[in-house]
């Protein structure tokens, strides 16, 4: 064991001492050391939870013959952060949260972890950890929101999200957007749709990284608490035979994941974060594969925002398990990688049948022969662009229309709910991106307020920045490269006419070669006055190409 070169012997009295300082018996002394990794706070939702969570986990690695030890880790609520500065340290937490959690394990000689995440920043920076330590490791989220009830309507955050858009169409009373800002929202967990929680934390069992039900047992249920047992008696076993992240964590298993998001209809900021992991495990990932496993991989689910189903009904459908068993139907699996359990992704998912065939479509039957994740490219965005597919609706998956151009997302939202974006427009948000923001802002707020006035199959956006995985419609995000990094997004004028043709992957600015050419000779970005954490990140990030990783 690591520990023992840390307690073992007469030279390590010293740390054993401490040890005992804390409580610690001679007998958990002896016993292996499993960091838990607690993202337990009072301000996020989806974590306010995760203390239970933790103390089930502590008794499931004691169970097991361990010795629990908790430490924390930091997480932003991405609702709270929308619109205004805080999202600006949304994303940029990833790398925080990788960051300190390989400090602490490194400085304190644990023997195995497990990983309490549950909201959008805090699952891949664990899973980035995960890779950098390679010791044993076992992922248990804090589970699902249910969803609201409203008018006898399921209800999401995003519901809440465009029904501020209705109010200033004057589509609703104020009353009535009191009533959506009460019941939308009615349990701790991740909010209750298909969003970049919940996309990242199904994926995780996708990857083989959690235990079945992970990403989908919602927050409320006792399941829960007893996943978490599981956890820490399955990190144990993991520990007993040597089972690490890199064993799981293979290109094989990347395909997996990204399989299943495309199957499922994931939040486009997948494509941020499994390159991002995949980085820190040694395996590139380009979007190009992404789209190569498009365009194999079946559309099976609609869950919110893309539908009216919601993750609650997806684990009573069977869950995460059950989608891979459609999948393995025309052999899109690789099934023989290694899981948490000790098992291969094809033992663990054999018996996990589709319940509801109308929350999991058959293979034989899906919503699109194609997945909910497209990557377009083209003179805009030569580097590469994410859509969520799935979310968009018929009418909109070719659109051809004038640039509305904007330097900032609140000059985009003032615009937009000063009724100044009219049907066919495109608007353009930029200097949103990981440099230029910095940190990459989600747009939901005007991807909602499109929406909840009535403009979803009229007009598109395009950003340099991100989405929210409740952002519905021709919502173009990820532009690569971005305006701070001199990319074309940077040099679009206002009234430029902007084609999007998602089923042929393309975006393209319609001028001409030597008009563009003439454009970025002369173009010199944008700057911005920058200190602390911000500076720093901004200095060192990559492209949302590249997973926004530090370069």
């Amino acid at each position: 064991m690591f520990s023992d070169s840390l307690k073992a012997g007469p030279q390590n009295a010293p740390h054993r001492a401490l040890y005992h300082a804390l409580g610690l018996t001679d007998e958990e002394i002896k016993r292996p050391l499993v960091g838990i990794v607690s993202s337990y706070n009072e301000i996020v939702p989806g974590h306010m939870n995760i203390d239970k969570i933790v103390e089930a986990v502590r008794m499931g690695v004691a169970m097991a013959g361990g010795t629990p030890i908790v430490f924390p880790a930091i997480a932003v609520c991405d609702g709270i952060a929308m619109g205004h500065k805080g999202m600006k340290y949304s994303l940029i937490t990833r790398d925080l949260i990788a960051d300190s959690t390989e400090a602490m394990v490194n400085a304190h000689g644990f023997d195995a972890l497990v990983m309490v995440p549950n909201c959008d920043k805090n699952v891949p920076g664990l899973l980035m950890a995960a890779a950098r330590l390679n010791i044993p490791t076992v992922f248990v989220s804090g589970g699902p929101m249910l969803a609201g009830h409203i008018d006898g309507a399921k209800t999401s955050f995003s519901s809440i999200s465009e029904a501020v858009g209705e109010y200033n169409a004057g589509k609703i009373s104020i009353e009535k957007l009191h009533e959506y800002e009460c019941k939308t929202c009615p349990t701790c967990g991740s909010c209750s749709g298909m969003y970049t929680a919940n996309s990242m934390n199904c994926l995780t069992e996708a990857l083989g990284m959690g235990l079945k039900g992970n990403g989908t047992i919602p927050a409320v249920y006792s399941a829960r608490i007893e996943l978490a047992k599981h956890a820490g008696m399955a990190v144990m076993k993991m520990l007993e035979k040597n089972i690490r992240p890199l064993d799981i964590m293979t290109l094989e298993a990347f395909y997996n994941a990204l399989t299943v998001d495309m199957a499922l209809g994931c939040s486009t900021n997948s494509m941020l974060h499994l390159p991002a992991i995949a980085h820190e495990c040694g395996i590139e990932i380009n979007l190009d594969i992404a789209n190569k496993i498009s365009e194999k991989t079946p559309n099976l689910c609609h869950l919110a925002p893309a539908g009216r189903t919601y993750i609650e009904e997806l684990d009573e459908a069977g869950g995460v398990y059950a989608v891979m068993n459609e999948l393995s139907k025309k052999s899109l699996l690789h099934t023989d990688c290694m899981t948490v359990t000790g098992k291969t992704i094809g033992e663990n998912i054999k018996d996990c049948v589709n319940l509801n065939h109308d929350v999991i479509r058959p293979i034989e039957n899906p919503y699109s022969e194609t997945g909910g994740i497209a990557v377009l490219r083209g003179n805009l965005a030569p580097d590469g662009s994410v859509v969520k597919r799935s979310a968009v609706l018929p009418e909109m998956l070719v659109h051809e229309g004038p640039a509305r151009v904007f330097e900032c997302e609140e000059d985009a939202q003032a615009a937009i709910n000063a009724g100044q974006i009219k049907p066919g427009d495109v608007v353009v948000i930029r200097y949103e991106g990981p440099k230029g923001g910095p940190g990459m802002r989600e747009m939901l707020n005007p991807t909602s307020a499109i929406m909840g006035m009535g403009l979803g199959s009229s007009v598109a956006l395009i950003t340099d920045g991100r989405f929210s995985g409740a952002t519905r419609g021709a919502c173009i995000g990820h532009v690569s490269p971005e305006a701070a990094s001199g990319g074309v997004i940077g040099v679009v004028k206002e009234g430029d006419i902007i084609s999007i043709n998602i089923p042929e992957n393309t975006l393209e600015l319609k001028i001409s070669d030597e008009e563009l050419a003439a454009r970025m000779k002369d173009f010199v970005p944008k700057t911005k006055e920058l200190k602390g954490y911000l500076k720093r990140y901004a200095s060192l990030v990559s492209s949302g190409a590249k997973g926004a990783i530090l370069e």
